[in-house]
């Protein structure tokens, strides 16, 4: 046991040192090389440092359904593939860590780890429980060839993290569906006391319910009862919900701020050049169509829920568990979620 939290600790340690400075170790300073040019050199460096054997667990062609396959439960309940950190030596897991960089920002690549770091903290309380809490239980895999002019994909998941980008014709970066979660939601005393990886997602969200009147707020909160869980779920392709809830319309500009805050939270955690292709996409819809909806109790520490919908994206917060000390939080694109939207426009040309 002390040794695996001693190499998750490890690996936590070079996100900070190797992932984050690791762009500029690797010459590559923001807005000079690209994002997809840096996760091709990201994800050939991992890929040459494993052996064949290794190389078949982490690799698939692009066509196969594993792609689009993911989920955030524990390994205990999903079948989860890919090459797993556990199996890494140090040299592949520092690779592990310089490809996660290239397609998260700073605060993102800071919070993914996090989430993995409380599954070490999680060990350490509930070891031997149901789930093995193990930090060690995170998956690269790499679909088809990585290119700076073809279409391929990588994914880095585990418990309570699940991120997915696609790479088409080499130009665009598809980024979603992103799963992000923490358990607990707020580390309250012993090993990484004070640590809360989606505080400022629960408080962007806390902060504009808090700015509704009481007319607002009465449209705002469509329930008194939360779900128990994001209602998307790891639907391959979820319909929007109902659009229920406050319109950006109805909003002072001080609140579509606020509002805006909610949707830049999660923009925020890709890199530069994929948070402005979400951002446009919401710009696209205009800040006056998305909503703002609430169920469940209005303070903190209590069971509540609330998403963000656009004509095109879903946001969605559920804190419902452990007393709640339990967040689940995702960003799914109705049309676009493993680049659907541009893998159908490239058929179109390539049949024309």
């Amino acid at each position: 046991m002390r040794s695996k939290i001693g190499r998750t600790t490890m690996f936590f340690a070079i996100a900070a040192v190797v992932g984050f400075a690791g762009v500029s170790c690797m010459g590559v300073e923001s807005g000079v090389q690209d994002d997809v040019a840096r996760m091709v050199d990201g994800a050939d460096q991992f890929l040459m440092s494993l052996s064949d054997e290794e190389r078949t667990r982490a690799t698939w062609t692009f066509e196969d359904e594993e792609r689009q396959r993911f989920h955030f439960v524990p390994d205990e309940t999903y079948d989860r593939f890919g090459f797993p950190l556990e199996d890494m030596s140090p040299e592949q897991r520092d690779l592990a860590q310089a490809l996660l960089s290239t397609g998260l920002s700073q605060r993102g690549h800071m919070t993914a780890n996090e989430i993995i770091e409380l599954e070490a903290i999680l060990e350490e309380r509930e070891g031997g429980g149901q789930f093995s809490r193990d930090p060690d239980l995170y998956y690269v895999s790499v679909f088809g060839t990585p290119s700076t002019v073809g279409t391929w994909a990588w994914r880095f998941e585990g418990h309570h993290l699940s991120l997915h980008f696609t790479i088409v014709d080499g130009a665009i970066t598809v980024s979603s569906p992103t799963f992000l979660a923490a358990s607990p939601a707020v580390v309250t005393e012993g090993r990484g006391a004070g640590l809360r990886p989606l505080g400022a997602l629960e408080d962007a969200g806390h902060a504009l319910l808090e700015s509704l009147d009481a007319a607002q707020r009465s449209v705002a909160i469509i329930a008194e009862t939360a779900p128990t869980n994001i209602v998307s779920g790891v639907e391959l392709a979820p319909n929007p919900l109902s659009p229920v809830g406050i319109v950006g319309s109805d909003l002072t500009p001080e609140q579509q701020d606020l509002l805006m805050a909610v949707i830049e939270y999660y923009t925020g955690v890709m890199s530069a050049e994929i948070a402005a292709l979400r951002l446009q996409k919401v710009q696209d819809d205009g800040i006056e169509n998305v909503t703002f909806a609430w169920a469940g109790g209005l303070g903190y520490g209590e069971v509540s829920y609330f998403r963000v919908q656009g004509p095109g994206f879903l946001i969605e917060f559920d804190h419902t568990s452990r007393d709640p000390n339990h967040i689940h939080s995702g960003w799914r694109d109705f049309d676009g979620d493993f680049g659907r939207d541009l893998l159908r426009d490239h058929l179109a040309l390539v049949e024309h």
